[in-house]
């Protein structure tokens, strides 16, 4: 699996903001908005499907690309700490469609279990995916979330994660052979 770490000065900085321990919970909120806009920006940089076209300007016809509303990016957020990415999902994406996700993990055996399931029946191999979680620790909840989402349909290789901090080292092996690309920071 590629993790892509934008290199930008304000992903460090809200990187910097949201790790901090006297960070007030307003702030760490807002830092993770932030940060998920920028990722956002950046997992979909390649990934969006566009139209190309003619529109009337003041000046006469110009070419024009649009990203495709025919085919609107699927976000999946995992509840409920990929709300605060979900939004900015919502601010970025010119169109989506939403299916909530929520997962609880067995403290004993780690193995993630769903008690929300907004998924559709079935997917496309040709449907693009977001999944947005804020915190990817031990992988084991996105690993089930994916395994989900492709046991649906979809080819993993349209799937992207969007994910603030990881924490290195604690990831799942064999998580790239379920997902395409992570963007995200590194913990």
């Amino acid at each position: 699996m590629l993790v892509y770490v934008p290199p930008h000065p304000l992903v460090k900085h809200w990187l910097a903001i949201a790790r901090n321990a006297a960070t007030p919970p307003s702030l760490f909120r807002s830092a993770c908005a932030e940060l998920g806009r920028i990722l956002i920006y950046e997992a979909v940089r390649e990934f969006l499907p566009t139209v190309e076209t003619t529109v009337d300007t003041p000046v006469g016809p110009a070419d024009v690309e649009f990203v495709d509303p025919t085919k609107p990016i699927k976000v999946v957020p995992i509840l409920r700490a990929g709300l605060v990415l979900l939004e900015q999902a919502g601010t970025v994406l010119p169109m989506s469609e939403t299916y909530h996700v929520g997962y609880v993990r067995d403290e004993t055996t780690l193995k993630a279990t769903p008690y929300l399931n907004k998924l559709p029946a079935s997917l496309s191999p040709d449907d693009k995916i977001l999944i947005t979680d804020p915190m990817l620790a031990t992988g084991g909840t996105m690993l089930q979330v994916i395994e989900d989402i492709v046991a649906r349909g979809a080819d993993p290789a349209n799937i992207r994660i969007v994910c603030v901090v990881a924490a290195p080292g604690y990831i799942v092996p064999g998580l790239g052979d379920a997902g395409d690309r992570a963007f995200g920071t590194s913990g």
